[in-house]
């Protein structure tokens, strides 16, 4: 398996590609990683250094690719946070190019905006780039709560509000929907829910609530929910193989009191969790 993953970069610690590439690796994928920015660390500590790529880069690297006459060998695209709208049509081209040379080929976006608590954190733009344009063009989307919400135009309060969400959303294109954190009146406070959607059925996963806050464990997430829908054609599964990956790690995170999750450290939940979640049709 073949996956062209198109997202910013750090150096020290693990968001964008440094969280999404390395499970993919780990399970046995072929990453062809292109840096949308390389930056020292992730913006949350206040302080970074690096630069950021344009969208003219960003096709520029793709067309390297294409040389090499590997697209038709390209399984899926995944993209993640995008600093501007030129970079978004940068990476919606290259989704065209790996469907021309292999339509079956699959389009993962993790539709960054925001999250609950904190509002947009995105560019100006980019929102609705996302909204009107990198959603529809998609397969997969992996939004939060929070985006969820922004796309579909829909106050999550209930399990049946976010089931309303995912299909408004569907209906602008994308076959799967996977809400990567979820609290709705019926998630108990010391839990933390997971949806997915597909072809008109749902699948909901209960984990513990853990008490940290990192940042890239939604790429991570995206990563692995794509590898694992990949493979087994099915919402419901890739559910359930992603979150039990994506707990662990965070367990392993929690437990060594860590800022940047163990994405090395804990590399055997991404293979053998050490822990898994019942998958209930909901």
């Amino acid at each position: 398996m073949n996956v062209l993953s198109i997202q910013s970069h750090v150096a020290y610690g693990h968001v964008g590609n440094a969280s999404a590439v390395f499970p993919m690796q780990r399970l046995g994928v072929e990453v062809w990683a292109v840096h949308t920015v390389q930056f020292s660390n992730h913006t949350g500590y206040g302080a970074w250094r690096g630069r950021v790529f344009d969208g003219p880069a960003i096709e520029e690297l793709v067309e390297g690719i294409a040389e090499r006459g590997v697209l038709p060998t390209c399984d899926g695209v995944l993209s993640g946070y995008m600093g501007s709208a030129d970079i978004g049509t940068a990476i919606l081209r290259a989704v065209a190019r790996v469907r021309a040379a292999n339509p079956a080929a699959l389009y993962c976006c993790d539709p960054v905006i925001g999250d609950v608590g904190r509002g947009v954190f995105v560019r100006p733009g980019i929102p609705e780039f996302m909204r009107d344009h990198a959603v529809p063009a998609a397969d997969l989307i992996t939004p939060n709560q929070f985006e969820l919400d922004y796309l579909s135009g829909i106050e999550t309060r209930t399990l049946a509000d976010a089931k309303a969400a995912v299909a408004a959303v569907q209906a602008s294109g994308p076959k799967v929907v996977l809400v990567t954190s979820l609290h709705t009146e019926e998630t108990p406070d010391d839990s933390i829910d997971m949806l997915a959607g597909e072809a008109g059925r749902f699948w909901r996963l209960r984990t513990p609530r853990l008490s940290l806050s990192v940042n890239g464990a939604g790429d991570a997430t995206a990563a692995l929910f794509l590898v694992h829908y990949a493979r087994t054609r099915s919402a419901g599964e890739a559910l359930g193989a992603a979150a039990a990956s994506v707990f662990g790690l965070l367990r392993r995170t929690e437990e060594a009191g860590a800022r940047e999750i163990l994405t090395v450290a804990a590399q055997d939940e991404f293979v053998a969790p050490s822990r898994t979640f019942p998958v209930e049709a909901v």
